[in-house]
């Protein structure tokens, strides 16, 4: 690798800043231990500043590249933050305007780089919010993950889990349903600069695809052989390569043991498992977090629970351990080289 690669990972405790030359050359630092931290998003208009998301704090904010982070002035809301993303379409005052989507199920913006955030309610107004509930806690539900267009500032995109896609085309001021199209069960939604009008969906029930901001889904299961799909990641410089970590079910990707669990690439049209990279008991973990690197096309970093990182510059085909050690691993996120 000729130019250090920074990484962040959320570790469902701290946040761990992460700095990557060659394999055996990467050094960890430890931020916000205790908090519970367990989502990451960086302003891709200012990579020095981060958002992270606890499970019982609501939301920090850093301004210098992990080194240190502040609260807000007025959080959201809702302190149980599962999902955040920063728009690369909108901004105000200078400032790229941010989502977060919190358990029980509401989405608040910030457009002040965090400093307070505003409840956009009209997401628990859908018809089929009396429906929705989290299996694993099934009194409640939230929003999974958000994606936001690449220059639309108003479009966006929701996942409940469990509950279904919503889609807003008026910054969250209104909202349509659901389609059963896409999958209900989302865990992870992504758009691309290069191919702006296509959304990627993976989730409890497989992977799905729309080429049209959401208005309809293809399934794009056919070549899997399971089908529980939690992260994914898309190549910076191919819209059409982009990978899925998927498992069997979710008591194999959540439990202690053996993940049942791989990483599949999506290129020219088909589904192929990247090459192995070991059968040790820590390398069977769920790959929780999968991330690109900005800069380096075919470059892959995938995060399995347990903390192990593992490094592909070849779109997969081989794999390198980072010397990192990390006490756990549920979120990753990567910033441009320098």
């Amino acid at each position: 690798m000729t130019e250090r690669a920074r990484l962040y990972a959320a570790t469902g405790n701290a946040v761990a800043r992460i700095s990557v030359g060659e394999p055996a050359d990467c050094s960890v630092e430890l931020a916000l231990p205790g908090s519970g931290a367990g989502c990451l998003a960086i302003d891709p208009r200012d990579p020095d500043r981060l958002y992270a998301g606890t499970f019982e704090d609501g939301v920090y904010i850093s301004e210098d590249a992990g080194a240190s982070w502040r609260a807000p002035d007025s959080g959201p809301g809702d302190r149980r933050v599962l999902a955040l993303a920063v728009s690369s379409a909108h901004e105000r005052a200078g400032t790229s305007v941010v989502y977060a989507g919190t358990e029980p199920s509401n989405l608040y913006r910030s457009e002040d780089a965090g400093r307070s955030w505003r409840l956009l309610p009209a997401l628990r107004e859908l018809p089929s919010e009396p429906t929705w509930s989290f299996p694993g806690r099934p009194w409640t539900h939230h929003v999974r993950t958000i994606a936001l267009h690449p220059t639309d500032p108003e479009w966006l995109l929701v996942g409940v889990e469990l509950g279904g896609v919503m889609r807003s085309t008026d910054g969250g001021a209104s909202w349509a349903d659901h389609n059963p199209e896409a999958h209900s069960d989302a865990h992870r939604l992504l758009t691309h600069p290069l191919a702006p009008e296509r959304v990627y969906e993976a989730a409890g029930q497989g992977v799905a695809v729309s080429e049209d901001r959401g208005l309809t889904w293809t399934p794009h299961e056919r070549g899997l052989d399971r089908r529980y799909a939690w992260a994914a990641a898309i190549d910076p410089a191919d819209p059409d390569l982009w990978y899925v970590s998927i498992s069997r079910g979710p008591f194999a990707a959540h439990g202690d043991g053996d993940g049942e669990a791989r990483v599949v690439r999506r290129a020219d049209g088909r589904w192929s498992p990247v090459a192995g990279w070991g059968d040790a008991p820590e390398l069977r973990r769920m790959p929780y977090a999968l991330a690109t690197l900005p800069d380096r096309p075919r470059a892959l970093v995938a995060g399995l629970r347990g903390g192990r990182l593992l490094l592909s510059e070849d779109a997969g085909e081989s794999w390198t351990s980072l010397a990192a050690e990390l006490p756990d691993l549920v979120d990753l996120v990567a910033a441009p080289a320098g």
